[in-house]
C-alpha cells in the first residue's frame, strides 16, 4: 500500500527545478546533462540529511535507489535512456522511496495518456499496438525486444520518441497537486 504523498516545501521546490530543466533539456537537445542529475542527487541527499539527519539520509538513499531500480530493467532492453533512469534516481533521492513510487506511477499513467494522443494524432495507434505485441512475444523468449527490431531501441530514430524527462515533470506537477490538495487513498 502507498503512504499519502507527503514533501515539504523545499522539497517541492528542488523537485521543481529539476524536473523543469531535465523537460527542457531533453526538449531542446534530446538527452539529460550529467551534471543536472549529479547536482539532483547532491541536493536530495544534502537538503533530507539536513532535515532529519541520518534518517533523511537513509530516505534519499533509499530513493535514490529505488528510482534507480524502477527503471534500470528498462534501460536493459533499451526502453529508456541511461538519463531518465539517472534522473528517477535523483527524484528519489529529493522525495524519498514512498514518494518516488507516486512519481513513477503517475509518469506512467500520464505519460501513457499523453502518448496515446501523439499517436493518435500522428496515426500510429495501430503500429504501435503491434509493436507492444512484439516487444511481449520477444520478453516472454528472452530475448531483448531492440535485437529483432530497431524501432524498439530509444537510441535510435527509427521509432518514434517522446523525450521522457517531460513525462516525469509531468508525473511530478501532478504528484505536487497531491501533496498540495491532501490527496488521502
Amino acid at each position: 500500500m502507498l503512504s499519502q504523498p507527503l514533501l515539504p516545501v523545499v522539497g517541492q521546490i528542488l523537485l521543481g527545478i529539476l524536473v523543469a530543466v531535465a523537460a527542457a533539456y531533453d526538449i531542446r537537445f534530446r538527452r539529460i546533462p550529467n551534471w543536472l542529475v549529479l547536482a539532483g542527487i547532491v541536493a536530495g541527499i544534502a537538503w533530507n540529511s539536513y532535515s532529519a539527519g541520518s534518517a533523511g539520509l537513509g530516505r534519499g538513499a533509499a530513493g535514490l535507489g529505488l528510482g534507480f531500480i524502477l527503471y534500470f530493467p528498462l534501460w536493459l532492453v533499451r526502453a529508456r535512456g541511461a538519463g531518465d533512469v539517472k534522473l528517477l534516481a535523483a527524484v528519489g533521492a529529493i522525495t524519498g522511496p514512498g514518494n518516488c513510487f507516486w512519481i513513477f506511477l503517475l509518469t506512467a499513467i500520464l505519460g501513457g495518456v499523453i502518448a496515446l494522443v501523439l499517436l493518435m494524432f500522428r496515426g500510429r495507434v495501430r503500429k504501435t499496438f503491434f509493436n507492444v505485441a512484439w516487444i511481449m512475444r520477444d520478453l516472454m523468449h528472452f530475448r531483448a525486444p531492440y535485437q529483432s527490431s530497431g524501432e524498439l531501441d530509444v537510441t535510435t530514430t527509427k521509432g518514434m520518441r517522446l523525450p521522457h524527462a517531460a513525462m516525469i515533470a509531468v508525473g511530478a506537477v501532478a504528484f505536487m497537486y497531491m501533496v498540495r490538495t491532501g490527496y488521502r487513498i
